[in-house]
């Protein structure tokens, strides 16, 4: 699996020493939550703050908009150069439309869920995303544990990926530890989001390696399994 740490569990007024920890565990991605203090009760950042950790490291970033009016956001990320953005299928009516609009802006489509919603909100929009965003918890608040029951609902998603041969990538975030990734991997995730379990540890490096699991495992469907 590929790590994604989440910046907002970092030390922020620290953040460069945070995004050197990143690069020396050799994170995959950078994750942030962006909130707006309307589709979640939170306020976090923005782009302005994103642009400036992008002038700190190559690592690619990986953004989460829990916002209302995702599309508003699209232009100024991929200004910075943000290389997955993923938005809520509650948010917008017209999932396919806003896909398109990031990937025309030469970013990855992706579509996030909470867990109450059903996955077959998301089915329209599977064939035209790179990626699928699985809230392990409520969004909204840091420090969660992971909602057990969430990893039927991965495995589904990942058995009706295999069984159509479909491509887009799977990731987990929220309540993600050392402790449930290794069934994250067994059951077909490509990406895991860790906040406190790789920034709050007396050990990132370590958990960042059992965070991966088997690096070399082929995820992400028919297109990785061809590429490999």
């Amino acid at each position: 699996m590929k790590l994604s740490p989440s910046i907002l569990a970092a030390d922020l007024a620290n953040i460069s020493k945070a995004i050197r920890l990143c690069e020396q565990a050799k994170a995959d991605f950078i994750h942030f939550d962006v909130m707006d203090g309307h589709f979640v009760p939170n306020l976090t950042f923005g782009a302005p703050v994103i642009r400036a950790v992008r002038a700190l490291t190559k690592i690619p970033f990986d953004v989460h908009l829990m916002v209302e009016n995702p599309e508003d956001y699209v232009d100024d990320l991929a200004k910075i150069g943000c290389h997955i953005v993923s938005f809520h299928i509650e948010t917008t009516p017209h999932a396919p439309r806003l896909a398109a609009q990031i990937q025309e802006a030469g970013m990855q489509a992706s579509v996030a869920l909470n867990p109450g919603t059903s996955l077959v909100a998301i089915e329209e929009v599977l064939p035209v995303v790179e990626n699928v965003l699985v809230m392990g918890v409520n969004p909204g608040f840091y420090g969660q544990d992971f909602i057990p029951h969430m990893a039927e609902k991965i495995e589904k998603l990942s058995e009706y990926r295999d069984e159509r041969e479909m491509v887009f990538t799977i990731e987990v975030d929220g309540g993600v530890s050392v402790n449930n990734a290794p069934t994250f991997e067994e059951i077909g995730v490509d990406i895991v989001v860790a906040g406190k379990a790789f920034f709050t540890v007396d050990d990132p490096y370590a958990a960042a390696r059992l965070l991966r699991g088997n690096a070399s495992k082929k995820t992400g469907g028919r297109r990785n399994q061809e590429e490999s």
